[in-house]
């Protein structure tokens, strides 16, 4: 990476953060012939994507174990790029292994349409009984047909409150929506936008078939060398170890960055890639009160993780994931055994490499990172026995302050297109609104977007984003259909769907009302 001694420079566009935001917006402006530079306060590129090799053992950590899915298509797009999209691992015999306590399931998409596909594994799912698992099918009804506009209406409810009010019971709230709440969206059910967590849902439902995929390697190694790579090519630059103090701003229009040795970098473009907290504390004060989009930047409040690896002296497990029911008092969400994912370990070692997330972690603060790795070790050992502490050769805790921005009630509302109405600034990051929860895919996307909008400033309009396809299936026809519907019966009768939890007041109710008329006909 180039580094430069240089105290006043000029360019056409400055990025502040080197991760996969800011990175792939550089790719996309340098392809098109536009000057970037990229700043990373770290010494190391891939911001929350990055990894590095572990010093005892030679095998790659990343930050925190990622997944990536088939429907990442911005993602996708980037790898293909950079030439490395053969480094994912995709796991396309099942969709995930679930477990509780010893117990697995292992979750299939059948071959039917969606919304379907999943019925066959749902409906064998251990916990719950029949009456249970239907509670959620008022529930799916209404999101197959709702858009965008009734996602963000649903942005100022938490999930717990609107899935009590579709009368899904609870234990399947217990037992299912608290997981995926926690796994998915990386928050508590009480504490998540329902309208955030109901447009997961729908995708959910809405594709035939999708599957999970993992990086052979470091996350960082798949995707940020082969991005640098190109960006230099192109004559990009980016450098490391670089921090940025302030924004440069004259009359209310960014001209470029202040960096922390007194610096200057001027530019008729600066994207801000960093952390929507990080931006918040290095704009001009005065915006806080003048500027609605960039007050409500205070309601992103990071949600923290502690990853931790595990190595183990002996093979415990084929599998490459499996997930946890979440309980009361569980550390841990998912694991990942690195031995069945990585195709060429450093180490050459058979043995179980096995990293975990512990997601929201504020809950476990003052526990010692031994006390952590244990606790971890025992939920490993309910699912494979022979996964236990005298077994244990190696490990490592990584503290995550920030995975992604928290989805509050209220945020997806807040979230910000790349434009603001400031001339000369550009956002990028996974908080911005790309109508996908926090992920590389959303960093990805807002990085193509940040570079679409500079290039059709200067005249060269270009799509680089990648649009996401459409549910399809059944659930596809039924979300088509009522937006061929009048306005006002569509909105009436998705209305209708929604309150049909409260009219009804449950599963169990509408089946007790079945009872007595069966008994008033007998």
């Amino acid at each position: 990476m180039k580094q430069s001694n240089v105290q006043n420079q000029s360019t056409d566009v400055v990025i502040v953060g080197g991760g996969l935001a800011g990175m792939t917006a550089a790719l996309g402006l340098q392809r098109e012939g536009i000057q970037c530079i990229v700043l990373e306060k770290k010494d190391i590129l891939g911001g929350r994507a990055r990894s590095w090799v572990d010093e005892k053992t030679g095998d790659p950590i990343h930050i925190g174990p990622h997944i990536l899915l088939s429907e990442y298509p911005n993602m996708l797009k980037l790898l293909e790029i950079v030439g490395t999209k053969d480094k994912i691992v995709w796991e396309r015999d099942h969709f995930m292994v679930q477990t509780l306590g010893a117990k697995k399931h292992v979750l299939k998409q059948a071959p039917v349409p969606s919304p379907f596909s999943f019925i066959p594994s749902l409906l064998s799912y251990p916990v719950g009984s029949l009456v249970d698992k239907a509670s959620n099918i008022l529930l799916s009804a209404a999101v197959l047909q709702m858009t965008e506009e009734d996602f963000l209406e649903l942005d100022d409810e938490n999930a717990y409150a609107y899935l009590k009010r579709m009368g899904v019971t609870d234990t399947y709230i217990d037992q299912f929506w608290t997981f995926t709440s926690l796994s998915i969206m990386n928050v508590p059910l009480d504490l998540c936008s329902a309208g955030a967590l109901m447009r997961f849902f729908q995708k959910f439902l809405g594709y035939t078939e999708w599957y999970f995929g993992f990086t052979d390697g470091g996350l960082g190694e798949i995707w940020a060398p082969a991005t640098l790579a190109a960006i230099q090519k192109a004559g990009g630059e980016v450098r490391t170890n670089t921090s940025v103090k302030e924004l440069i701003v004259e009359h209310d229009v960014v001209k470029g960055v202040v960096l922390e040795d007194g610096s200057t970098i001027r530019a008729r473009h600066t994207i801000m890639a960093t952390e929507p907290q990080t931006f918040y504390a290095m704009g001009p004060f005065e915006w806080r009160r003048k500027y609605k989009w960039f007050d409500d930047l205070s309601y992103f409040h990071p949600c923290p993780y502690k990853s931790v690896f595990v190595w183990f002296d002996h093979k415990i497990t084929d599998l490459r994931m499996w997930a946890r029911c979440y309980q009361p008092g569980d550390l841990n969400c998912d694991f990942y055994d690195n031995s069945n994912i990585f195709s060429n370990r450093p180490s050459k070692s058979p043995n179980s490499m096995i990293a975990s997330n512990i997601i929201f972690s504020d809950r476990v603060e003052g526990m010692s990172d031994e006390e952590l790795v244990r606790q971890t070790v025992r939920e490993i050992s309910e699912v494979h026995p022979t996964a236990t502490w005298d077994h244990v050769t190696h490990w490592v805790v990584n503290h995550v302050p920030m995975a992604i921005h928290l989805p509050y009630p209220g945020t997806e509302k807040r979230r910000p297109q790349p434009q603001v109405g400031v001339e000369g600034l550009i956002l990028a990051g996974d908080y911005v609104q790309t109508y996908v929860p926090g992920c590389m895919e959303s960093a990805v996307c807002s990085g193509w977007m940040a570079a679409e909008a500079i290039l059709a400033e200067r005249g060269k309009p270009k799509q680089l984003s990648v649009e996401r396809r459409p549910i399809d299936g059944m659930a596809g026809l039924i979300n088509k259909g009522v937006q061929y519907l009048p306005h006002r019966v569509a909105r009436r009768t998705l209305r209708r769907l929604r309150n049909a939890g409260g009219v009804a007041g449950s599963v169990d109710g509408l089946a007790g009302k079945a009872r007595d008329m069966w008994r008033q006909l007998g």
